[in-house]
């Protein structure tokens, strides 16, 4: 468990210039740092390749052809759409790590926030993927006694994943931050095989959005769920568009 201190207030200077006041997080131990290592892995085996939010029917219709297009598209979904949502309900399931029913409340909102059906069966089953996982290799009693109380329902990733790093004790902002981080990476990943991008541009495309995701995390931690709202219009069409699609690499 990593040892606790009181936070304190520090100047933080973001890759875009500017200066945002932020509480120090706690230290981690190099254990926690190594499940954060694991589980934003992409080797993590939970199904996050097969998924693009719709982002493979904006390359088919030629609304994303190129690195700006990909970096433009994933910072709409972590700062608008689907990924601040999961966002702020990673959070508010880390603080609520011993209410039961405020977790499976946040479950509930968390399914509920998805707008089509396959945004929806992507995160269901991603979330129950990694529920057997960390069943498997990382239980926890809280771990356990949610997987008990939803047993046979549908489960939300954030809610599992926030969950999950609060029960072994993983700080909240490093926590949110690798969960935005593995989101962005994944579908950058998918834009570099869709548009298609060369390796190395992909990799420039998550530089650049590395101030986005600071800043949606920032937000996130200041937005109460009943706070929550989207503004991802396009990106919901998208994903709409994606079901009728002929050919499809992707599954959302």
């Amino acid at each position: 468990m990593p040892t606790t201190a009181m936070p304190t207030t520090a100047m933080r200077t973001t890759a875009m210039g500017s200066t945002a006041t932020a509480a120090t997080m706690p230290p981690m131990t190099d254990g926690a740092l190594h499940l954060l290592l694991a589980w934003a892995s992409p080797a993590l085996p939970i199904g996050a390749f097969g998924y693009s939010q719709g982002l493979e029917a904006a390359v088919a219709d030629g609304s994303v052809r190129d690195r700006a297009g990909v970096r433009a598209f994933v910072a709409a979904v972590v700062m608008h759409g689907g990924g601040f949502v999961d966002a702020v309900l990673f959070a508010a399931a880390h603080r609520a790590v011993a209410d039961p029913a405020r977790l499976s409340d946040l479950n509930m909102l968390a399914l509920a926030f998805r707008a089509t059906a396959e945004t929806r069966q992507e995160n269901a089953q991603q979330g129950r993927a990694l529920l057997g996982i960390l069943l498997a290799a990382y239980p926890r009693p809280a771990i356990r006694a949610f997987a008990e109380a939803q047993a046979g329902a549908p489960v939300a990733l954030a809610v599992v994943a926030g969950l999950a790093a609060a029960a072994h004790g993983v700080p909240l902002g490093p926590a949110l931050q690798a969960f935005l981080h593995a989101l962005a990476a994944n579908l950058v990943s998918a834009g570099v095989r869709l548009v298609p991008l060369g390796q190395t541009e992909g990799q420039q495309a998550l530089v650049d959005l590395f101030p986005c995701l600071s800043r949606a995390g920032a937000r996130a931690l200041a937005t109460a769920p009943e706070d929550l709202g989207i503004s991802s219009i396009r990106i919901e069409e998208w994903s709409m568009h994606h079901e009728t699609l002929y050919s499809r690499l992707f599954r959302s």
